[in-house]
């Protein structure tokens, strides 16, 4: 497996879940390697959000992806997620471990911010999550690490670090060279002009020549 993998998150919103999971998110998944799929539908209601998870978890968890809930640490234990990714105010990781277990990944938003990553990471957290790193539409962006913030964690930690912010193969080179072990990306694969496979195939030849 590379050393950095691709992290895919949901479109902002799915009109029609199902069909999104039989065509375009099985076709992404089929196009190439993908490590983890994160459901976020901001501001959808909690049964939307669920009816999508129960379209989606099969079709990403036949090929060997783990689900994480964005947010809610409730609705990853009700859907069946594999773990719940947390902002900085979406409740406590260490109440997160007691509700969703051992075997859960749980991922933390830390920002721009070294001392939010160390107190993830002391606090149990499977990643930390930095960004975001290039602007973004999917939302406002007030915190712009640069790239040695991968570099500093990687070379002090083990967990895992993830980059999330506007990344694209055209942009992702130094994120890789400086640790990331996973990129996120929204409009990289959903908005590719080719479609969902090829925005796969295309971010992980930007990830493998990087």
């Amino acid at each position: 497996m590379p050393d950095c993998r691709l992290y895919l998150i949901t479109p902002p919103a799915l009109p029609d879940p199902a069909r999104f999971a039989a065509e375009d998110l099985a076709r992404a998944l089929d196009a190439g390697d993908v490590a983890a799929l994160q459901i976020r539908l901001k501001g959808a209601p909690d049964e939307a959000i669920l009816r999508a998870t129960a379209a989606i978890l099969p079709v990403a968890q036949s090929r060997g992806v783990a689900v994480l809930m964005n947010d809610s640490m409730e609705l990853a234990k009700r859907s069946g997620c594999d773990g719940v990714h947390l902002g900085q105010q979406d409740g406590d990781l260490l109440a997160a471990r007691k509700l969703l277990g051992t075997e859960a990944t749980i991922g933390v938003t830390c920002h721009d911010s070294r001392h939010l990553a160390m107190e993830a990471g002391e606090a149990g957290a499977d990643y930390v999550a930095f960004g975001a790193f290039f602007p973004t539409s999917t939302k406002e962006t007030v915190h712009k690490p640069e790239p040695e913030i991968l570099e500093w964690w990687s070379e002090m930690f083990e967990i895992p670090c993830v980059a999330i912010g506007g990344i694209s193969p055209a942009n992702c080179a130094p994120l890789v060279r400086a640790g990331a072990d996973f990129l996120a990306v929204i409009g990289a694969v959903w908005s590719h002009p080719e479609g969902p496979a090829a925005g796969v195939r295309a971010m992980n030849a930007a990830i493998a020549a990087a």
